[in-house]
C-alpha cells in the first residue's frame, strides 16, 4: 500500500511531469473508483496543471480552481507515460486501469489497480476539504508543528494500541501497516500496547523513530521515477530491519 513517502515521492515525480501540462483527456477505466460527480471529470479538460501536494495519503493535482484527488488505496499507483495512447478507453472487464490523463502534449498518466479489491479513489473537486476523508484527517506526522509533545499529548488521550493509533487516519495521517511497524520496531515497541501506557523515554523513542523511518524513506525516493518507489521501499524495509536488529 503506498504510503506517505511513496505518495510524497509520486507528488514530486508528478509535480516535476505534470506541471504547466493542459488537460486534453480524462477517461475513466472503473467506474467504481469515481467517488464525485459534479463537476465531472471533463471539467478538468483545458485546465493546466499549477501544482501537486499531498495530504496524507491522498495525492492531490492543482488546476487552479479544480482539483483532481487520488487515493491509491492498497493496490494503486501511477504510471507516467511520455505518450498515452489515443485510442478509447472501455470501462468495466479486468483491465487494472481505473483512471487515464492525457495531456495536450501527448504525455499523461495511468491510474491502475492491481486485484479485485477495487478501493482505490479519484474525486474531482472545487477544494481538497469537500472529501470527508481529507477534512478529518489527523495532522502529519513530518509536519514540525507535530513535536514530541504533540505525539505524548496525542497517545496519553486514547487506551487504544498504540500500533491502531498510529494508522488511525484521523489521528496522524498519512501512516500505514508498514510504516507504522518499521517504527515501533526500531523504537523497540509492542503495537499492543495501550498507547496511554507508554512511558515517557518509550515515547520519546517512538516520535524519533517514527521522524527518522518517515524521514529517510522520503529521501530515499525523491527523485526517483514512479516505476522505482515500490522497490525502493521493500530495500528500504530490509535496511532498516537489519539496523534494528543489530
Amino acid at each position: 500500500m503506498p504510503e506517505l513517502p511513496e505518495v510524497e515521492a509520486l507528488v514530486g515525480f508528478l509535480g516535476e511531469q505534470a506541471r504547466g501540462q493542459v488537460f486534453e483527456k480524462v477517461a475513466v477505466g472503473a467506474l467504481s473508483a469515481l467517488k464525485t460527480y459534479e463537476p465531472p471529470v471533463d471539467a478538468l479538460v483545458g485546465r493546466t496543471v499549477v501544482d501537486t501536494e499531498r495530504r496524507g495519503k491522498f495525492l492531490l493535482i492543482d488546476t487552479d480552481g479544480l482539483w483532481l484527488v487520488l487515493h491509491l488505496a492498497r493496490a494503486g499507483w501511477v504510471r507516467w507515460k511520455d505518450l498515452q495512447p489515443t485510442a478509447p478507453v472501455k470501462p468495466g472487464g479486468k483491465s487494472p486501469l481505473a483512471l487515464r490523463v492525457r495531456f495536450e502534449s501527448g504525455a499523461g498518466f495511468d491510474v491502475t489497480e492491481a486485484g479485485t479489491e477495487k478501493r482505490l479513489a479519484a474525486y474531482v473537486v472545487r477544494s481538497p476539504e469537500d472529501i470527508d476523508w481529507i477534512s478529518s484527517l489527523g495532522p502529519d506526522p513530518l509536519d514540525p508543528a507535530f513535536d514530541l509533545a504533540a505525539l505524548a499529548t496525542l497517545l496519553a488521550s486514547t487506551k487504544a494500541q498504540v500500533k491502531g493509533v498510529l494508522t488511525d487516519q484521523s489521528l496522524i495521517a498519512g501512516v500505514g501497516n508498514a510504516y507504522s511497524d518499521e517504527a515501533l520496531h526500531v523504537a523497540r515497541l509492542s503495537p499492543f500496547r495501550p498507547a496511554n501506557k507508554l512511558t515517557a523515554e518509550e515515547v520519546e523513542r517512538l516520535f524519533l523513530a517514527l521522524r527518522t523511518v518517515l524521514s529517510d524513506a522520503v529521501e530515499r525516493s525523491r527523485g526517483l521515477p514512479a516505476s522505482g518507489l515500490k522497490s525502493e521501499k521493500r530495500s528500504g524495509m530490509r535496511v532498516h530491519g537489519r539496523a534494528g536488529q543489530a
